[in-house]
């Protein structure tokens, strides 16, 4: 087992981790996904705040967009 698992209590078998460090954002939805500047994906993937999820969504409609943008262009040009 990991020197970093807390005790196990009565009836666990799987250790328990620490909880990882999350930070509380005053402000807002924006103020919270843009907590580390225009690095949207720190908040996303990291789960650092409690807008991951929020943030995970707005990635998902970039990257969907950007490759939407590069196919269709490729569709325009090469087709």
């Amino acid at each position: 087992m990991s020197d970093q698992s807390l005790p196990l209590r009565k009836g666990e078998r799987v250790p328990r981790k620490p909880l990882p460090k999350f930070e509380e954002v005053e402000g807002g939805l924006i103020a919270g996904i843009t907590a580390h500047g225009w690095k949207i994906w720190k908040v996303a993937l990291d789960d650092e705040n409690q807008y991951g999820p929020h943030a995970m969504i707005a990635l998902l409609l970039l990257m969907a967009t950007f490759t939407g943008t590069i196919l269709g262009l490729m569709w325009a040009f090469l087709a």
